[in-house]
């Protein structure tokens, strides 16, 4: 789409990524619809064509005069419209070299994924660039978590919209303006039911903006990017009791975050839950409705103890850590101590639907007897409670060691086909062959299909390591997340964090946007679900394909996704108007 001004326009789905040292080859994507207390998003890619030479018309700029333009959506849904520009950010480690053909690049360079606020202008150039437009439906009161989405809460009413997205000189001269047309369906989505944690990192953002752990400036950051995080349907963070014991080189420290306050007496132990209180209020006031209290042992084996700080003497010192030995009578100890009165406190405040635990993250099967040991002791003081955790040999679950494993998506089938109750998934860094994953290498379609995976298998949740690491691996140093995004060349960009640390808060990337239609997709379905029942609910997924959706197989394109949910969207439409 080009016009007399000399700037050329494309109207994209969320899901094409435009890199501009390149042409664009996605076809364009120019209508779509949304349930009533839904977020679209839609992109306008631009450019100043290569070949304008002259001014045509009346029009009082040519577009090869101008290196910026104004941009202003026009339409009854503007107030509910925010655009921002898609940023590229450097990317050294797009994928490891035995990657899959599912990518879309594999050289390092910069990779479209930071979404930055449209300030006064926009920059021009003759090379394809991106704004990302969003429509956000839902009301904000009511909305987040546990809240009750009601018909009084709806926003905009149903019917169909022209959005015009106008490009303007700085003058104020208009320039061109594309138009998507959306249709506002008469439903609301269902409460989300999946249970989704990306692992929030409280150290990270007192290390970046060099803020006092529990200062009130790093509580006012902890309550920004647990709003960002719920906002985005991440409805679970993991909560700190200790230091997290997570990504840590053995023998190394992460910075002390430790909500839990201790003083020793001898072999008698103090707890002080001041603060613990404190981030359940906030989380509370922010729409959280499950707390992940953090792992209880060391991660890969659970042969060691979190590191634990504890007031003896009136002095602050380390009582618990590396050279802790997990099978040892005094962690033992402090733990048949500590767990009783925690579940006290969980108890007082009304947190025993809420309340999830860990015993240590990806044990193996040579971590067995370690693992045992530690599940013992947990499961001792905690048996009325969910115990999760991440690994991938079916052997954990078989030997009762946990009651709700969560295995990689890749290792999956056995907990499948023994129909284990409550399961949950999860991905890492690993998970690179076949299955859905979020680097910045991969299609944003292959993010995507997780939210219909999830829902076709009947899962219960679903677990990611990175909301903001903003370390790298085994947390030896901090990086600038807008400068090194692959954790010291460890992970793959887009691994370790889902937003990026703006002076005002969190600026989210493509890849939480595309996520959180993921999880909006399995709401569409539950939907669709109550209105014609599962089993046709789940045929629509599959109809139409050679062979039925899995985790590592499923449609590649864009195209059929963006298709599949306008046609859930189509049914749910009809089942709602008889």
């Amino acid at each position: 789409m080009s016009n007399s001004s000399g700037l050329e326009f494309r109207l994209l789905s969320s899901l094409v990524k435009v890199f501009p040292d390149e042409g664009l080859t996605a076809r364009p994507w120019e209508k779509g619809s949304m349930l009533l207390n839904e977020v679209y998003s839609f992109q306008v890619a631009y450019r100043r064509r290569p070949d304008d030479g002259h001014l045509n018309g009346n029009l009082t700029y040519s577009a090869n005069s101008l290196d910026e333009v104004r941009v202003k959506a026009v339409s009854e849904l503007s107030p509910y419209m925010t655009l921002r520009k898609v940023e590229t950010v450097q990317s050294d480690l797009p994928c490891y070299p035995d990657h899959d053909e599912y990518v879309l690049r594999t050289e390092p360079g910069p990779y479209p994924d930071l979404l930055l606020p449209v300030q006064d202008t926009l920059p021009l150039s003759d090379r394809w660039q991106s704004l990302w437009v969003t429509i956000d439906l839902r009301d904000k009161k009511a909305e987040p978590g546990h809240r009750a989405v009601k018909q009084e809460h709806v926003k905009a009413k149903p019917g169909c919209y022209p959005v015009e997205i106008a490009f303007f000189a700085p003058e104020g001269e208009k320039l061109g303006s594309p138009i998507f047309h959306m249709t506002v369906i008469d439903c609301l989505l269902p409460k989300q039911t999946l249970i989704v944690t990306e692992w929030f990192y409280a150290d990270c953002l007192a290390t970046y903006y060099k803020d006092e752990v529990f200062s009130e400036a790093h509580w006012r950051r902890i309550e920004q990017y647990i709003k960002t995080a719920v906002a985005h349907g991440i409805n679970m963070i993991l909560t700190p009791l200790f230091t997290i014991p997570l990504d840590t080189a053995v023998g190394g420290e992460r910075p002390t975050v430790q909500l839990v306050d201790v003083k020793k007496h001898g072999n008698e132990y103090e707890f002080g839950f001041d603060k613990l209180k404190r981030w359940v209020d906030l989380c509370d006031a922010n729409g959280v409705e499950y707390f992940e209290f953090s792992h209880l042992f060391t991660q890969w084996g659970a042969e060691h103890a979190p590191k634990i700080v504890a007031e003896e003497n009136g002095e602050l010192k380390k009582i618990f850590g590396w050279e802790t030995d997990a099978a040892g009578p005094e962690y033992e100890g402090f733990l048949d101590r500590f767990l009783p009165a925690l579940v006290s406190f969980i108890e007082e405040n009304g947190l025993e639907k809420r309340s999830y635990f860990h015993v240590s993250d990806e044990p193996q099967e040579d971590h067995l007897k370690s693992y045992a040991n530690a599940s013992r002791i947990v499961y001792k003081h905690l048996s009325g409670f969910p115990v999760i955790d991440a690994l991938s040999s079916y052997e954990f679950y078989r030997r009762g060691l946990v009651k709700r494993p969560i295995p990689a998506s890749d290792h999956i089938e056995p907990f499948l086909e023994n129909k284990v109750p409550k399961l949950w998934t999860y991905y890492c860094c690993g998970q690179y062959r076949k299955v859905s994953n979020r680097f910045f290498s991969m299609p944003s379609a292959r993010h995507r299909i997780l939210g219909m995976q999830l829902y076709k298998y009947g899962l219960a949740g679903f677990l990611h390591w990175g909301y903001n690491f903003w370390y790298t691996q085994y947390s030896t140093r901090p990086v600038d997340p807008f400068k090194e995004t692959d954790a010291g060349k460890a992970f793959p960009s887009g691994d370790a964090f889902l937003v990026y640390p703006g002076e005002e808060g969190p600026l989210e990337s493509i890849r939480l946007e595309v996520f959180y239609e993921a999880l909006q997709d399995f709401r569409a379905l539950r939907l669709l679900e109550e209105l014609i029942g599962r089993e046709k609910a789940t045929a629509v997924l599959d109809a139409g394909l050679d062979s039925p959706i899995t985790f590592s197989e499923y449609p590649r394109d864009d195209e059929w996704l963006l298709n599949k949910r306008e046609e859930i969207n189509l049914l749910i439409s009809k089942a709602c108007s008889y």
